[in-house]
């Protein structure tokens, strides 16, 4: 099979309060929020993507803020994305230590473990996040009046996958989407998925006896990018070839998604990179008002009314 993964798509995460996570990804780390639609599998809960301009596959991080719905905190652990890193140029690490601190959030530098240097805490839901500095990131980053481009988030830089078999994972991700290892250190492997650059990265680390359980502050799947539904089909194929349960297609609006999980048990997408976020608005509108699916439409008054109010960050 032609190995057709382009780059990471998004995270998708299950946060807690709506107006927290929109302050938090949108106020403090200055990501455009892209589209602000729901839950398409429960409408009673938003769905918001955060991201570039464009909402650029590769840069975007999506939430389900359930916190309203009485969804308990999850645990973090094996089978599980353990840590979003967001990508940011290693000169401005400085600026977001003191950006950090002003803000309240506990922070510790470190080592990524392969050559990076990087910033760790939660956000307000409990999600691990870093800000990784980078050398080699050219993506144009969303700009605020408050973080200039020598500063600003470029998009995501990778996900660490915590599994109970390191190994085996690789090898299910090099022959199904042809990735490659990168780094390696006391902490786990790097691979990348056609190149090695931010955005298509991911650490692959040993878990603990702690399995993963998901709800609020985890990751509920990590999304690969192909170029079209014809290689969306033929990574389907392949995985029903190898025995592997998958999703039938389904109609995300922006992209269509099919998911299976990967040996260790993290839940993967493989997502198409059109239709894109301009389906239903410009890209000057991105982000300022609802969007429901075309089959949705008839029960917006409902919908809108079930909804948690929030205003922009």
């Amino acid at each position: 099979m032609d190995k057709p993964i382009r780059s990471l798509h998004h995270v998708t995460a299950t946060v807690s309060a709506a107006q927290d996570d929109l302050d938090f990804y949108t106020g403090l780390l200055g990501q455009r929020l892209v589209k602000k639609t729901v839950n398409f599998d429960n409408t009673r809960v938003y769905h918001f993507y955060y991201g570039d301009e464009r909402g650029t596959p590769g840069t975007i991080m999506t939430t389900f803020p359930y916190g309203h719905m009485g969804v308990r905190q999850g645990t973090h652990g094996t089978g599980q994305i353990t840590a979003t890193s967001f990508s940011v140029p290693a000169e401005s690490l400085p600026y977001w230590y003191e950006r950090l601190a002003h803000a309240g959030v506990d922070f510790t530098a470190e080592n990524t473990g392969f050559g990076d240097e990087a910033i760790r805490f939660l956000d307000p839901s409990g999600l691990s996040i870093r800000l990784v500095g980078s050398r080699n990131d050219q993506r144009a980053p969303w700009i605020k009046p408050d973080i200039d481009s020598a500063r600003a988030v470029r998009g995501i830089h990778s996900v660490t996958l915590t599994v109970p078999d390191p190994k085996q994972t690789l090898a299910f991700m090099s022959e199904l989407m042809d990735t490659s290892v990168v780094g390696e250190g006391e902490g786990g492997m790097r691979v990348a998925v056609n190149g090695d650059a931010p955005g298509r990265l991911l650490d692959i680390v040993k878990g603990a006896d702690i399995v993963g359980v998901n709800g609020i502050g985890t990751v509920h799947h990590v999304a690969f990018a192909v170029d079209d539904p014809d290689q969306q089909l033929e990574v389907r194929r392949e995985l029903l070839r190898r025995g592997v349960p998958v999703t039938e297609v389904m109609d995300r609006q922006y992209f269509r998604s099919i998911y299976f999980r990967e040996p260790g048990g993290v839940l993967f997408e493989v997502a198409t990179i059109p239709p894109g976020f301009t389906a239903d608005e410009s890209v000057s509108d991105l982000g300022t008002s609802l969007k429901l699916p075309p089959w949705e439409e008839p029960q917006r008054s409902m919908i809108e009314a079930g909804l948690p109010a929030v205003r922009p960050s």
